[in-house]
């Protein structure tokens, strides 16, 4: 069952029964360090209050992320960690791909291909 999103400029938050969706926008691309850190403040508090069972972040609509956006990803990903939540990743094109591998983090989070992938992998197709 898919509940109604939340929407933000920057990100889209669905749930799949027990899994959450987080997709962030293209505008992501042009947030500074502190309109994402708000962002993810945002993001963990709809969390937290509701924590899901797994937490796939669709990567589909973004060209490029940083370091801004890799800050964004631990800062949604250790509290849930600490509650329990799979947290995957979908969609990540080359670029993105090449950035977690430079920086190690290839293997932090399980990737998959599609967001379809990624839902079932997180029990929620």
């Amino acid at each position: 069952m898919t509940s109604q999103p939340t929407q933000s400029p920057y990100f889209v938050l669905e749930r799949h029964g027990r899994v959450a969706v987080l997709t962030p926008t293209p505008q992501v691309e042009t947030l500074s360090e502190d309109e994402m850190q708000q962002a993810s403040r945002k993001i963990t508090a709809q969390l937290r209050a509701d924590p899901p069972a797994g937490l796939l972040i669709d990567l589909s609509p973004i060209r490029y992320f940083g370091s801004v956006f890799l800050s964004f990803l631990f800062l949604c990903y250790i509290p849930l960690k600490k509650h329990g939540t799979a947290v995957a990743l979908a969609g990540a094109n080359d670029r993105a791909r090449e950035l977690l591998q430079l920086t190690g983090l290839e293997g932090l989070w399980p990737t998959h291909a599609t967001r379809d992938e990624g839902l079932k992998a997180l029990g929620a197709g």
